[in-house]
């Protein structure tokens, strides 16, 4: 097989290699949600507070943050087949040290490094990075759909997960997990072994001059579309990191949040490709304004309606709301910057989202420690939320029409 392959957007291999990527994303991203889903479990295991119990998730997506900006690196020079791969081998390897951990620095430490930092980084920015270069026309969709791998992943494994941990216990859970990582991801690997030609062409929806090239850019477009990508994580993380406890808090059970984090994921898929259909035909700069003003209101509609059907509810339109804004950020990089810089800029942007959720997770276990509830934490969640629409606003009125930018200007 060749290394590299012709240019031809929106083909039948890309569409191929497209379902391949949107797999190893659904399994390389159970390490992200295993941590919310065992939060209570290690809380009571390690006898820690709920700030302590939330670590091993702010932990795993710091990890997740710098690995993934570490991984895009590494596929823009070799190809996304070496991340991956080692991905495959370092979840296998970190979900067997996480489950005979004795103490919970140790626990700490591997969800980190292992399952964050060389594991699960790698089946996200980069294969964002990696399809964005395989398509043009429906390159929003592209994008929209290997981006919601995270999402299934978050919906489909936490129900069997608890299932699981409820009738084998946690560390048992945890390796077989880890076999499962390795058995389907490596062999798959090998499939995206050819590499892209890099083409700098700007989607036709964001196109604003010419019929090749890329938009204009701000010179501060991209600390913008990091500090951007950072806050609208620290807001989103919020419900999805701990739905579980705080419907434990209130008396449903943490079954019952584990339900409802499923059901938020599972409509933040559907969201993720709608709005990737839309993207198509407004751009991502336009979606990415709609998704944060209507996740800024679902986060708001949790402080007042606390009862078991309205968190359903409440979860459902969360989902909804914010399924499209991350994939936003890759279509805006990728209609302003050159597409050999593609794996490391998306990465980057990309890596900030999950700080953000990184940050946002502990965060909010540190504010209601402090307060004794969540109403302050969603509110701190509404208030990050405001600074990612504010910062959308801003790209939008600063973004000025000019002469096409070429590869060799960047």
């Amino acid at each position: 097989m060749t290394t590299s392959t012709a240019f031809t957007p929106d083909s039948s291999y890309a569409w191929f290699r497209l379902f391949i990527s949107l797999i190893l994303a659904v399994v390389g991203g159970i390490g992200l949600w295993l941590a919310v889903v065992v939060l209570p479990t290690i809380q009571a295991e390690f006898g820690v507070d709920r700030a302590g119990a939330s670590l091993p998730y702010t932990a795993t997506f710091v990890g997740f943050a710098f690995g993934g900006f570490t991984m895009g690196r590494v596929a823009d020079r070799f190809g996304i087949i070496l991340p991956v791969s080692i991905a495959a081998v370092a979840l296998c390897a970190g979900f067997f040290l996480a489950a005979i951990s004795q103490t919970y620095w140790q626990f700490v430490a591997v969800q980190a490094v292992f399952i964050g930092f060389l594991g699960s980084a790698a089946t996200f920015g980069p294969l964002v990075a990696d399809v964005s270069q395989w398509f043009l026309r429906q390159r929003g969709i592209a994008i929209a759909i290997v981006a919601s791998g995270n999402y299934i992943a978050g919906t489909l494994w936490p129900p069997f997960m608890q299932a699981a941990i409820a009738s084998y216990g946690w560390r048992t859970t945890y390796m077989a997990i880890g076999v499962l990582c390795v058995i389907v991801m490596l062999p798959l690997a090998q499939l995206l072994k050819r590499r892209p030609q890099f083409h700098d062409t700007a989607s036709p929806a964001s196109r604003l001059t010419g019929e090749k090239g890329l938009l204009p850019r701000h010179p501060l477009l991209f600390p913008a579309l990091v500090l951007a990508g950072l806050s609208c994580c620290v807001a989103m993380s919020m419900p999805q990191v701990h739905i579980v406890a705080y419907c434990a808090d209130l008396g449903y059970g943490p079954a019952r949040g584990a339900e409802m984090l499923s059901l938020m994921l599972g409509f933040g898929v559907l969201s993720r490709l709608a709005s990737g259909l839309i993207a198509d035909r407004i751009g991502g700069l336009a979606t990415l304004i709609a998704g944060s003003f209507l996740q800024m209101l679902a986060l708001l509609f949790y402080i007042p309606f606390d009862g078991l059907t309205s968190l359903y509810i409440v979860s459902a339109v969360f989902g909804l709301s914010q399924g499209g804004i991350v994939p936003s950020y890759a279509l805006i990089v990728r209609d302003h910057f050159p597409a050999r810089e593609a794996g490391r800029r998306i990465s980057t942007v990309l890596t900030a989202t999950v700080f953000g959720m990184a940050v946002g997770g502990w965060m909010s276990g540190e504010i209601y420690d402090w307060t004794g509830s969540y109403t302050a934490a969603f509110l701190n969640g509404v208030a990050w939320n405001v600074l990612n629409l504010g910062i959308a606003l801003w790209i939008l009125f600063v973004r000025r029409p000019a002469a096409p930018l070429r590869a060799a200007a960047a």
